[in-house]
């Protein structure tokens, strides 16, 4: 064997398998082609004045150098109140560690939590990086999964108790959730805080969207009892500030966690892009009106393409109060077409010959974790974070003449 070669372990590692639909979505429109980006989570819409601002004046007052791993400590203090805040907690600074982005929290807090061997509880279909960063870690993959109960999706509790044995010790939660839109019970968040107490296991509550939502309150784990001693919040501002592309977010749990976070930091990046977090207080702690104006466009984005997709013969869209994703029921369209759902080229083949024919592109179900032969229904996943309402409904109408004909 060569001396010279790519380590074994990187054939573990998984990728976010959006950005493939990405490419394929960038490879036809260089050929001319007009494309309707329902893909990718990413967002059309511009990060408040008021934060871009704070970030201009911070570099130029100098804050462009090496600041303190665990993030600067006027970003820690504001994210430890507002966290505090919202989530009824008790947090200080030194339950946080600001993060490039809420990503990099899940493989820290895995590294952090999880032994080789060890099994970890995570939904799928799900945000992939999980599956692909417990593996990665060599740990033992316990996906659970989502059904539709009263025309929405709600995570499925025998699925829970099916994947549990005596190696699991984490449990990842994303209660507002991607792909489904799924918004989480209080009911069901009550049953996986016993779960987690009674087996003792450490909690991950990836909460993104939490204030992506349209009615309602949002709830987490973290609201029940035995919970705050076990559980890192994952925080983002990439979604309610409409910050993707800035990489600022937080861990947010307890010290012990939370300070083996921080050395990572110091051996990864050493520390978060400086006058970033700059923008980050002012995103906290200043005018909130530019946030609540991305809701409202996220809101009429909703509204029309639920619209315009239920009205497609074959169609069938649960209902969601959160996230800015739709879980899309096309098992009746797989059949006009006469396509087998437990092939994976014939799924390929459906997203990529809509997207030819129509211009639309979405994600299929095998882009959220490795599904299982048989699974009932056919789903693919619309975003409409980054695509206007004219364009949307431009796009779905040429969708539905393919989808009926």
């Amino acid at each position: 064997m060569s001396a010279r070669r790519i380590a074994s372990r990187i054939d573990n590692l998984g990728t976010e398998t959006a950005f493939a639909v990405s490419g394929d979505a960038a490879a036809w429109m260089a050929k001319g082609n007009r494309v309707f980006p329902f893909h990718l989570g990413d967002m059309n819409i511009r990060t408040p004045l008021n934060i871009i601002e704070a970030a201009n004046r911070a570099a130029v007052d100098g804050h462009t150098g090496y600041n303190p791993a665990a993030g600067i400590p006027a970003l820690r203090d504001a994210l430890a109140e507002a966290v505090s805040r919202d989530r009824g907690q008790n947090y200080s600074a030194a339950n946080v560690s600001v993060q490039s982005g809420g990503k990099p929290v899940i493989g820290k807090f895995l590294n952090t939590v999880m032994e080789q061997g060890d099994g970890v509880l995570y939904p799928n279909p799900g945000y992939p990086i999980y599956e692909s960063q417990v593996e990665y870690l060599g740990g033992r993959t316990q996906p659970y999964t989502y059904v539709v109960e009263d025309g929405r999706f709600r995570f499925d509790r025998e699925s829970v108790v099916a994947a549990l044995d005596d190696t699991t010790r984490v449990l990842i939660v994303n209660a507002q959730h991607n792909p489904t839109g799924a918004d989480a019970d209080p009911s069901d968040m009550e049953w996986l805080a016993g779960l987690a107490v009674e087996r003792d296991l450490w909690v991950l509550s990836d909460d993104p969207y939490i204030d992506i939502r349209y009615d309602g309150t949002s709830h987490t784990i973290l609201e029940h009892d035995g919970m705050a001693e076990r559980t890192v919040i994952l925080y983002t501002f990439s979604k309610k500030y409409a910050m993707t592309g800035w990489r600022l977010g937080a861990a947010i749990g307890p010290e012990s966690v939370v300070d083996v976070i921080t050395k990572i930091n110091t051996n990864d990046e050493s520390c978060t892009n400086h006058f970033v977090q700059y923008a980050g207080v002012e995103a906290l702690q200043g005018d909130q009106s530019g946030s609540a104006n991305i809701l409202e466009t996220l809101r009429g984005r909703r509204e029309l393409i639920v619209d315009r997709l239920n009205g497609i013969d074959g169609v069938s869209v649960p209902e969601s109060a959160a996230t800015f994703y739709l879980f899309v029921d096309v098992t009746d369209v797989y059949k006009r077409m006469g396509l087998d759902p437990d092939s994976e080229d014939d799924v390929q083949k459906f997203r990529v010959s809509t997207m030819h024919e129509t211009g639309v592109s979405f994600c299929s179900r095998s882009h959220f974790g490795r599904g299982t032969a048989g699974e009932p229904r056919v789903y693919v996943r619309f975003a409409y974070s980054g695509i206007d309402v004219a364009d949307a409904e431009e796009g779905l109408a040429q969708l539905k003449a393919y989808w009926e004909r």
